[in-house]
């Protein structure tokens, strides 16, 4: 039976605790570290406090029944959930910035020479148009004494004559051997006669911002520091950004750790290498013998190795370079699973937290975080949506609680936990969104973790598919798949549960409450995952568009504002040219531009360029080059409120 008295009271607890969240951005200074470890002690202590009751108050009794099975299954699962956000709310206390030490040390070397830098960017299988925007943004950075390496593992001979075209290198080896990592490695071996000082290594999507050398460059003043790390920025939306609409209201998956996770690391000294958009000293790599080969993510390992060497990885938090995000769903979860399977695979290597190797505690425990995160969130996602069904078709009650203690206990400590991430990270932990991001490759990424823990060795390179043709509607029917059976199975169970007592019981009490609210939540995740299997066409879009003053000339010139920009034309406000016209436009760091309109619609008018190659290399540079950041950092919360919305009504 639900007590309204001991509810109201409960209730109470979560208006108090909303209440000090209206207070959190007044009083804690999130770059304070007194200020988040108060934060982020308090809620330990509750995830503590409610994983105690948990385990004293809403578990079956021992014994060999199916209640007491389930229950304590989840608790366990929980347990792991909880000790991995502790582990994280612990790294979360701490937090660092290094963009006023890189802009105090610009220029360290002083009248020596300016140090030899070598670009590396290994390729397989992308389209030209990628390769394209790298390889130029590469040549456009500020640094004259630079040399670019294009490493092609696809042996193509259209790109062996674009690079001697552009005048860079091109290196083609006689294998594939050990995937990326073996392909630096051979391009690092070549180099060994006539070594540069530094090394840069980009992934073929991603395009370098022209000052990436020289504030990165700037925290090599210690002569400690082995590798910098910068955060991944993306100028097109990711699929659950794009298939959701929220591509203008919330952030890419990867900003909580680029923007708030690696930052925090960092001041623990165990931020670690992302692969891409990361330099290197010559030194060092050479000091421990190239990338490790014995991981799919052989950046994190090279990291851990780096330090058991006594070489030092620091993050510059500042948007360096911008890249690709997979625009296909299937690639959005191949790419996440390759990550899980590579930590598993340091974990169990020679360098895993319970190995001989000499390294520090701290590092054991980066590695341990880490692997946690992949082993416990994917399967505890997966479970959150089974075990309700238990209690629908079966009668077994995994969770045999109270309304009250459900919001005292649990209310109490999701809405804390909810209030200060969100805090901490530009408000970046959005319920349900969040929780389909991570369920649409928990199957895949869960397999991934236990296969990697278990059978660590013999699994090849996964490449993540990038460009390509995205100009129609597909469904992703495998993947939509089980998550349309569950969808089905939630609702049949809870449409049983409301008008009938044949399948759940109502002796149950609270406790079928509890599986209600529970059940409808999951409702709502397993719908929008569904939604999200349903890939909308792309086309080509810079998420960083921001309105920009322009000149047409239609006859005469005017001034107009461009709305959005991309290599094939753009959309102006301020003139109405009918279709077919021809005009030019001139636009700042590109020059004059010919081009056809497309027509007027209330949007304003579009146009198609002709440009020049000339013309065509400086779109590119202003698009992809310039020091700025792609995309949105925090989400916004009404503007997501209002695209989600229009995206599901319109799905209807």
């Amino acid at each position: 039976m639900i007590h309204l008295g001991e509810t109201a009271s409960s209730f109470m607890q979560v208006v108090l605790v909303a209440g000090l969240a209206l207070l959190i951005p007044i009083l804690a200074d999130k770059e304070r570290t007194l200020h988040r470890a108060i934060l982020l002690a308090t809620a330990s202590a509750l995830a503590l406090r409610y994983l105690w009751w948990r385990a004293t108050e809403t578990v079956a009794p021992l014994g060999l029944t199916w209640d007491w099975a389930a229950s304590w299954s989840l608790l366990a699962l929980e347990t792991l959930s909880v000790i991995g956000s502790i582990s994280a709310f612990t790294m979360l206390a701490r937090t660092r910035r290094r963009s006023a030490e890189a802009s105090a040390n610009l220029g360290w070397w002083g009248a020596a020479p300016e140090p030899r830098v070598a670009i590396l960017i290994a390729t397989y299988n992308e389209d030209r148009e990628v390769l394209e925007r790298t390889i130029l943004g590469s040549l456009g950075l500020r640094h004259a004494s630079k040399t670019i390496h294009v490493l092609d593992d696809g042996k193509r001979d259209w790109l062996r004559d674009y690079c001697a075209r552009r005048g860079v290198d091109y290196v083609r080896r006689p294998d594939n051997r050990d995937a990326k990592a073996g392909n630096i490695n051979h391009a690092l071996d070549a180099m060994a006669a006539d070594p540069p000082d530094f090394v840069v290594v980009l992934d073929a999507d991603f395009v370098p911002h022209r000052g990436f050398l020289s504030r990165t460059l700037a925290l090599f003043h210690d002569p400690t520091v082995g590798l910098v790390q910068t955060p991944q920025h993306f100028f097109n939306a990711d699929p659950i950004q794009h298939n959701l609409n929220l591509s203008r209201s919330y952030p890419d998956e990867q900003r909580f750790f680029f923007d708030t996770m690696e930052p925090c690391r960092d001041a623990w000294d165990i931020a670690f290498c992302c692969g891409t958009s990361s330099i290197a000293r010559w030194e060092a790599l050479r000091a421990i013998g190239g990338f490790p080969t014995e991981s799919v993510t052989e950046d994190f390992m090279l990291t851990v190795v780096l330090q058991s060497a006594g070489w030092r990885t620091v993050y510059l938090d500042e948007a360096l370079t911008e890249g690709l995000a997979p625009e296909g769903l299937k690639e959005y979860v191949t790419q996440r699973a390759r990550w899980c399977l590579g930590m598993m695979q340091i974990a169990r290597s020679k360098v895993g937290p319970f190995s001989r190797a000499p390294i520090r505690l701290r590092d054991r425990w980066s590695v341990l975080d880490a692997g946690a995160y992949w082993l416990t969130t994917f399967p505890f996602r997966i479970a959150a949506l089974v075990f309700p069904l238990l209690y629908w078709y079966f009668d077994i009650l995994v969770v045999d609680a109270r309304v009250p203690d459900v919001i005292s206990h649990f209310g109490v400590y999701y809405l804390w936990t909810l209030v200060a991430l969100n805090h901490l990270s530009r408000g970046n932990v959005v319920p349900v969104i969040n929780d389909v991001s991570q369920l649409v490759g928990a199957f895949q990424i869960s397999r991934a973790a236990l296969v990697g823990l278990f059978r660590p060795h013999g699994h090849p390179f996964t490449v993540t598919a990038k460009g390509g043709d995205r100009s129609r509607i597909q469904v992703q029917w495998h993947m939509m798949a089980p998550f349309a059976a569950l969808l089905a199975l939630t609702l049949v169970g809870l449409g049983l549960g409301i008008v009938s007592d044949r399948f759940a019981f109502f002796d149950a009490g609270d406790g079928k409450a509890v599986v209600l609210f529970w059940t409808i939540y999951n409702v709502a995740v397993l719908a929008l995952t569904v939604v999200v299997c349903i890939e909308l066409p792309r086309a080509e879009r810079h998420v960083a568009d921001a309105p920009e003053r322009a000149e047409l000339i239609h006859g005469r010139p005017r001034p107009v504002w461009i709305s959005e920009l991309t290599t094939q034309g753009t959309r102006v406000d301020g003139a109405e040219i009918p279709k077919g016209e021809q005009v030019s436009i001139r636009i700042a760091e590109v020059g004059e531009v010919a081009a056809t309109s497309l027509g007027y619609r209330t949007s304003g008018t579009t146009l198609l360029f002709h440009c020049t190659s000339e013309q065509l290399d400086a779109l590119q540079l202003k698009l992809y080059a310039e020091d700025n950041m792609p995309g949105i950092a925090g989400a916004r919360l009404g503007s997501l409120v209002r695209d989600l919305g229009r995206k599901l009504a319109f799905t209807r």
